[in-house]
């Protein structure tokens, strides 16, 4: 039996001091000194084995950001891990006090296509692995052929598309041996809940954008957009996912969903939840009213489902510690969980899964501020998510 922890970090805006991300938005030598440290010290104490970053800008910011974590972590171990002379250094505790580093971890960095000019600039993502990747991580943005989503016009007619060619952030695939089998482990950043608004030709800005003169109506035209990008890029995540479980691939999707665990976009992610029985639905073909599926169709169609479902650790965790609140954002009043980690089911025991459980999943979230609070702009160099980490037991054998 062997242990491994898997964790999120979305670590708000990392990039050097004095270069300008968004416009006018940049960090001065001190405040990105202040960034790095507290950043370091939360992979510190989240110690995880796996860990995919949100919001990187510079892979170079990234990388000293973990070095300075392992000077940290070694200086601890120095005061609190007892050396090989003392007879009680085995002990449990002086295992979780001893900080195990990154120095010889396999780090992945996914760039994001948008990338701009200074002001302009779009943030990627990275997966931090010390089991290592097997083979390259592949990096999911630009789309072969653009995805167009039909709809059908509710008289029948053709209702037109809506198209997207690429995604607003890369998705980051990387193979991670763990235990005795690989996992597949997807990092993502969906689109954020910020509206998007179009900008005439020649305009300085779109009108929405002016807030002087307020358009409440553009404003939602702005979040429907967003919304359906978001949703448009949950399915791409969806169909890699679903490829690499029917190859017979273990699953672990971790990210910042921009949405609560409920939303439309996780649970596309996720795969659809099964009704409790198929034999009470009519057919898809029904030529009577008492039509319906049969005991075995039933039985296959709830297989066919469940072996391609996701489940989000932090429910289990609900379920199984008897909870009721987890959150990982706090803004305008609204708390909520818009970080995410799911299993496949091969993590999951009531669910039919033999590769190892998970033990306990913990949420740092104590340096939360909610956007609208008077701290807020003092706060902005600590990440504005909590980070989540899933701790599973894995078994010896597949």
């Amino acid at each position: 039996m062997s242990r491994a922890t898997i964790a999120s970090f979305n670590v708000k805006n990392l990039i050097g001091a004095e270069s300008e991300y968004y416009r006018f938005q940049q960090y001065t030598q001190e405040e990105y000194a202040w960034k790095a440290a507290w950043l370091a010290d939360q992979i510190v104490t989240m110690d995880a084995d796996v860990i995919g970053f949100q919001e990187i800008f510079e892979e170079t910011a990234l990388r000293a950001v973990i070095a300075e974590a392992d000077d940290m972590g070694e200086e601890s171990n120095e005061v609190a891990v007892p050396d090989r002379s003392k007879r009680y250094r085995k002990k449990a505790i002086f295992r979780k006090l001893s900080y195990a580093g990154y120095r010889d971890a396999a780090l992945a960095f996914a760039p994001n296509v948008n990338d701009g000019k200074a002001g302009n600039r779009r943030p990627g993502v990275a997966i931090l692995s010390r089991f290592g990747f097997e083979g390259t991580p592949e990096i999911i943005q630009e789309l072969p052929t653009p995805l167009d989503i039909p709809f059908q016009d509710m008289g029948g007619g053709d209702g037109g598309h809506y198209r997207i060619s690429r995604l607003s952030r890369p998705i980051l695939k990387a193979r991670v041996p763990m235990g005795c089998a690989v996992v597949t482990v997807f990092n993502t950043h969906l689109k954020s809940k910020l509206g998007e608004f179009v900008k005439p030709n020649g305009a300085e800005f779109a009108p929405e954008a002016d807030l002087a003169n307020y358009d409440a109506v553009g404003r939602a035209l702005g979040a429907a957009r967003a919304a359906l990008r978001r949703m448009a890029e949950a399915w791409v995540l969806r169909r890699e996912i679903v490829a690499e479980l029917k190859a017979g691939n273990p699953v672990i999707v971790m990210g910042d969903f921009n949405d609560s665990e409920n939303a439309v976009s996780s649970e596309i992610i996720a795969g659809e939840k099964p009704f409790k029985n198929y034999s009470w639905m009519l057919r898809h073909d029904a030529k009577a009213s008492n039509d319906r599926y049969s005991k075995e169709e039933n039985e296959t169609i709830q297989e066919a489902i469940a072996a391609i479902r996701l489940h989000s650790a932090e429910k289990l965790f609900v379920r199984k510690s008897l909870r009721d609140m987890v959150y990982t954002s706090a803004f305008g009043g609204v708390y909520e969980s818009i970080d995410q980690i799911y299993l496949s089911r091969h993590f999951v025991p009531e669910a039919g899964g033999t590769l190892g459980e998970m033990e306990y999943f913990s949420v740092l979230n104590d340096h939360l501020t909610d956007g609208s609070h008077a701290e807020a702009p003092y706060n902005k160099l600590a990440s504005d998510h909590g980070q989540i980490m899933v701790h599973l037991v894995l078994g010896e054998t597949r």
